[in-house]
């Protein structure tokens, strides 16, 4: 296929684009600065890509976003944010709604779709939107795609942590670990939800290359873990003793509440869509997850 990526630069983008070409694709990244024979300028924030470009693509797969990590979380941030999400998939949408022969539209997403905290309710495509912040800034993203929708086939990537000690959270989480610092947060009883890049990578390539894939897709894998279940599994895959905690209280006095409320909030997220569509997971559970990741 001939396949165009928005955010190529990224953790998830980088990683991406070498397996693609690796299964024998054809990309070329959308950069805002720089050159070379497989990018092509664009400025999302002023409406411009190149037209031909989407005209010619099988498939635009959009991973623009500035990092929901960062610290702190000032309003000006929040809107960067959005504004970084939303402006990106809206000029891709509206690129391919103008093409004679539009292509397949892969848009990331994020679990945080389904908002902070559910508790120990099972997340599936199905279930109501949440809300807070960041599933305000989910929705408005999705949103964004409308014109793609009307159009083409598009699948919303709506992804959870992805595990890999190359880049993302785990590359963080490294540190404290490998210094027997590493700690369950609160009271370890929240839900996690993550995939290995491995497979997030395999899940991308699957729903590129359905026929019918349409819609939101959860990337997780098939069972939710808690925290202290994550932490204690990272341990000892590290030989490294896990007996600290973070409490919430000390985390919303370092992070603010905005952050704190994300690492404390439980999300068990199912990737339902997926698996009934016939994907099968190399790493399906903790164990397998955590070796593939380090």
């Amino acid at each position: 296929m001939q396949v165009v990526i928005g955010g190529a630069s990224g953790f998830l983008g980088t990683a991406l684009t070498k397996h693609l070409r690796s299964q024998g694709h054809t990309v070329t990244r959308l950069v805002r600065s720089g050159s070379g024979d497989d990018a092509s300028r664009w400025d999302p924030a002023a409406g411009v890509i190149d037209q031909d470009l989407i005209n010619a693509a099988d498939a635009v797969i959009n991973l623009s976003g500035a990092s929901i990590s960062r610290w702190p979380r000032t309003r000006a941030y929040r809107q960067e944010l959005l504004d970084s999400r939303t402006s990106p998939t809206s000029v891709i949408a509206q690129a391919i709604a103008k093409s004679p022969t539009p292509p397949v539209m892969l848009s990331a997403s994020a679990m945080g779709f389904y908002g902070s905290d559910r508790g120990d309710e099972v997340l599936t495509e199905r279930s109501t939107a949440g809300t807070g912040f960041l599933s305000d800034v989910v929705q408005a993203w999705e949103a964004a795609a409308l014109p793609a929708v009307e159009t083409t086939r598009v699948v919303f990537l709506r992804t959870t942590l992805v595990l890999d000690k190359r880049g993302g959270l785990l590359k963080l989480m490294l540190i404290p670990f490998k210094l027997g610092a590493g700690a369950k947060i609160g009271p370890g009883t929240q839900y996690m939800s993550f995939i290995s890049l491995d497979d997030w990578l395999r899940a991308v390539e699957f729903l590129l290359d359905s026929q019918t894939a349409n819609g939101p897709y959860n990337l997780t894998i098939p069972q939710a873990q808690t925290n202290a279940e994550f932490t204690d599994a990272l341990g000892v895959a590290l030989h490294r003793p896990t007996f600290l905690a973070a409490p919430g209280i000390a985390l919303k006095a370092a992070l603010g509440t905005g952050i704190a409320k994300d690492l404390l909030g439980s999300l068990r997220v199912s990737p339902k869509a997926l698996t009934s569509a016939g994907f099968e997971f190399e790493h399906p559970d903790l164990a397998s997850t955590i070796e593939a990741a380090l």
